[in-house]
């Protein structure tokens, strides 16, 4: 660090304090400090658990070409292995599409996401940056100011105060910048979508070369890659379900079925190595901006699993704030400071369209009563068209690799 860093430093502030390490975090670090920003990463995890926290693993063309136009795609390229094929497989038979031949033309790129932070982090504290490992941001005070600051709780529990000109709330939903926000500054768009997963890794090579959505009377079920020993799996589960109630059996059990192995082949089987309960929710804060504090990832939106957009969107947000931030720090332009709500906000209204779209795709409706019946046929009618319509074909591949 130089010595006017250093001083900073010893006093607790920086030009931007981003609140969290994840890809959002991250990248927005990355990218202020190679521009000569000075920023301070503060993030509550130990740095071995947040290279070991398991989420996403698909990479959109948009986020790929990002890391590239950075400098921080190294080890994305060198692992990271790329995808363009879906299977549905539905009690009308099943299909295949190949999205890199549709639309834009575009692939994904799968690369888990603990593998993208490890990258991430490992140039940011090779570049010199700072962050602060098990540090928890707890209250952002004074964003309407023109020098606000958060509290944070150190790993010896004490607290502590850091300054700076802004905050970049990095931290989720459950994060201190969406906390911090005073009652009547943002309005909230949300929507349960009443339906919940059972989020599986298995310890368990791919069974199929695509991606696999498979749709059954019993619920939904679906197939990740994530590398060549490890497949993410989703299982529709009721609601109030716990995760320690599946046994590994009775997982098995059910994937088989859903996924229609008896008909299709049988799945590779493995140990579990990681059970949780996904609720499908949306909701989304307008503006993502208050006072000197802006609200970046999940911290801005949250998104359902079902058409992998969270991490895709927050990368993206990532590169708009910090490009703004370098106008306004660096260069003394403040407008496009002003602008990065409507902007990232258009993005994630789109991503939200598309993510409630599949919902609706992939999931049946239960119940025998007229409405039930109705929505499913409607469903039946959505698969249909996708396998038959290319119009269809290139709507869905363009938004399913876009952000």
């Amino acid at each position: 660090m130089t010595e006017s860093q250093n001083a900073r430093a010893a006093q607790n502030s920086a030009d931007v304090v981003i609140l969290g390490a994840g890809p959002a975090g991250l990248v927005l670090g990355n990218l202020l400090h190679s521009s000569g920003i000075d920023c301070v990463i503060v993030e509550r995890a130990g740095r071995e658990h947040l290279r070991a926290r398991a989420r996403a693993g698909f990479l959109a063309a948009n986020t790929v070409r990002i890391l590239e136009r950075h400098g921080l795609a190294g080890d994305l390229h060198r692992y990271g292995q790329e995808h363009s094929v879906c299977e549905f497989r539905t009690e009308d038979g099943r299909f295949n599409l190949d999205y890199s031949l549709l639309g834009s033309g575009e692939r994904h790129t799968v690369y888990p996401q603990q593998e993208l932070v490890t990258s991430l982090l490992t140039q940011f504290l090779d570049a010199g940056g700072r962050i602060h490992f098990e540090t928890e941001a707890l209250a952002v005070l004074d964003a309407d100011s023109r020098r606000p600051s958060v509290t944070v709780r150190e790993a010896d529990g004490r607290q502590s105060r850091w300054r700076a000109g802004y905050l970049a709330g990095c931290d989720g939903r459950h994060g201190a910048a969406r906390r911090s926000l005073p009652p009547g500054t943002v309005r909230r768009y949300r929507r349960d979508h009443q339906v919940s997963w059972l989020g599986l890794l298995a310890e368990a090579p791919p069974s199929l070369d695509a991606v696999g959505y498979a749709v059954h009377q019993r619920g939904f079920a679906g197939h990740m890659a994530r590398s060549a020993e490890v497949t993410r799996y989703y299982l529709q589960c009721e609601r109030g379900t716990s995760a320690g109630t599946w046994s590994e059996e009775r997982i098995w059990d059910e994937l088989a079925l859903r996924m229609r192995a008896a008909d299709y082949g049988p799945l590779r089987t493995g140990r579990i190595i990681q059970a949780g309960v996904v609720e499908l929710e949306s909701d989304v804060l307008d503006p993502l901006r208050h006072g000197s504090l802006f609200l970046v990832g999940d911290a801005a939106s949250l998104i359902s699993p079902s058409a992998a957009k969270g991490a895709n969107l927050a990368v993206l947000e990532a590169e708009i704030l910090a490009r703004a931030l370098i106008d306004d720090l660096a260069h003394g332009n403040p407008e496009p400071l002003s602008r990065y709500s409507a902007r990232c906000l258009a993005h994630i209204w789109r991503a939200q369209e598309f993510s409630a779209w599949m919902i609706r795709l992939l999931h049946s409706t239960p119940g025998s009563d007229d409405e039930s019946l109705f929505q499913d046929s409607l469903r039946r009618s959505r698969l249909e068209s996708l396998r038959l319509s290319r119009t269809q074909q290139d709507w869905f591949a363009e938004n399913y690799v876009g952000v």
